[in-house]
Parts: C-alpha cells; sequence; structure tokens
C-alpha cells in the first residue's frame, strides 16, 4: 500500500456515514460535559464545592450513579470517533497553499491526541479506575521538569496553552467559529458559542499562567489545570463574579457544542 492508498482510504473514511456519526456524537459528549464542568464551577463560585471542576470532575459525576457508567462508554465512544475523523482529515490532503495544509493537518493531529487522551480519561472512569486531573497534571509536570531543561520545557508548554487560549477568545470574538459548520445555526447558538469560547479561552490562559508559574518557581504544585484556574479566579478580587461569568461561559460552550453536533463539516 503507497501513500495514494492511504490518502483514498483515509478520504473513504472520512466520509463515511459511520465515522460521520461518531464524530457527531462526540460533538454531543463534549457539550454534555462542558455543561457538568460549567455546573462544577458555579458551584465553586458560590458554594465552595470540593469537587474538580474538570473534565475529570465531570466524569465523575457521571460516574457516581448507574446511567452515568453507561454514559461513559457512550463518551469514550464519541470522543475516539472525533479523533479518528480528525486523524482523517490530516492525511486527506485538502485544498490550499502547501503551508495552509501542512498548519491544518498539524492542527488536525493535536486535536486528536486531545480527544484521545479525554478518551483514555473517561475510559479509567468508565473502569472505575480514574483520577482526578490534577493529580496527573502535577505528575507529568514534575516528571517534565525533571529532564534537560525542564523547567524551560514546562514554561514553553504554558505559553502554548496561553496561545491556545488567546486562539480561543479570538475565534469567539471574531465568530470564526462559524467556519467549522455547514450552515450557520442562527438563534441561541451564534451567541452562545462567542461566549463559550471566549470563556473557554479565559480558563485555558489561566492554565498557561499556572504553568509559567510552576516553571519559574521551579514548583510542578503550580500547574493545577482546570480545576486549579477556576479556583485561582475565584480567588482573585471580585473572584466570585469572575468565576460566575466564566461558568456560564462553559455552560454556553456546551449549549453550542450541541448545536455543533448537528451543523458540523463533518
Amino acid at each position: 500500500m503507497d501513500r495514494r492508498d492511504v490518502t483514498r482510504a483515509a478520504g473513504r473514511a472520512n466520509d463515511s456515514t459511520a465515522l460521520t456519526t461518531a464524530a457527531r456524537a462526540g460533538y454531543t459528549v463534549s457539550g454534555v460535559l462542558h455543561l457538568l464542568i460549567g455546573w462544577i464551577a458555579l458551584r465553586v463560585a458560590w458554594g465552595g464545592s470540593g469537587q474538580e471542576a474538570s473534565q475529570s470532575g465531570a466524569l465523575q459525576s457521571l460516574a457516581e450513579n448507574g446511567i452515568g457508567r453507561v454514559l461513559l462508554w457512550v463518551v469514550v465512544a464519541g470522543f475516539v470517533g472525533l479523533a479518528l475523523w480528525q486523524l482523517t482529515n490530516a492525511v486527506v490532503p485538502g485544498g490550499g497553499e502547501p503551508r495552509e495544509r501542512w498548519m491544518r493537518r498539524a492542527k488536525s493531529v493535536g486535536v486528536a491526541v486531545v480527544y484521545l487522551a479525554l478518551a483514555s480519561s473517561a475510559f479509567g472512569f468508565a473502569r472505575g479506575k480514574g483520577r482526578d486531573s490534577k493529580g496527573r497534571t502535577v505528575d507529568a509536570t514534575a516528571t517534565l521538569m525533571g529532564a534537560p531543561a525542564g523547567r524551560w520545557l514546562v514554561g514553553l508548554v504554558g505559553l502554548g496553552i496561553l496561545a491556545a487560549g488567546g486562539y480561543h477568545v479570538w475565534k469567539g470574538l471574531s465568530r470564526r467559529f462559524l467556519e467549522d459548520l455547514r450552515e450557520s445555526p442562527g438563534g441561541w447558538a451564534v451567541p452562545a458559542g462567542i461566549g463559550g469560547y471566549t470563556a473557554k479561552g479565559v480558563a485555558l490562559g489561566v492554565v498557561g499562567v499556572l504553568f509559567v508559574v510552576a516553571a519559574l518557581q521551579g514548583d510542578p504544585n503550580r500547574s493545577t489545570g482546570l480545576d486549579g484556574a477556576l479556583r485561582t479566579l475565584r480567588g482573585q478580587p471580585l473572584g466570585q463574579g469572575l468565576l460566575t461569568v466564566v461558568a456560564l461561559g462553559l455552560v454556553a460552550y456546551g449549549l453550542y457544542s450541541f448545536s455543533r453536533a448537528r451543523h458540523a463539516r463533518v
């Protein structure tokens, strides 16, 4: 099998009903998780909830009852489907200049890795062996920090996350997320997308700052992931209001994800 055969096979898979259905299911489960994260964040803002305001916290809340544990397997399948769809996108060349094509491919591979990580986390909770994301993040940061030039690497990770946060804010405020859809969803979906992408960008920005602080101080415990970022917001002046706005934005992102599941270009 040569390169052209691989490309054709990826193109057929990319257009298949099974994979596009799985990808749409992935956007749906992403919406559910963001609704749960937003709800947990609201509780942190107003009730001092001890539950982790992150993907792991949302998955843990699903694992606490029988129906939720069944849904966790749907979450696994949905994220695997999204990852496979992104990987086929990376193989199919598409149009545009060579530089644009390689940038799209790199983005698709990066997004696929994120979805595979989410699927792995959901798989752990579905099997009853889930672990909080804060502990995983601290351990991963400590491992990276122990490598040669580790503090520089942790700092670069933080800057990368900061850049991703800025991209989300720009994508939301500029409405560029509409380019991911076949048609304008209209109605509530557009303001939900604006608020959702902006809030998610702010949250990612704080995560990135915490990684940079960890690198500067040589302390991996400073990198506490999304939960730590949201709790850091809560601890700032007017933090309750700030976290409330971000939490509602994460809920909005969840609602937008439901619309994306229907209108996405897949």
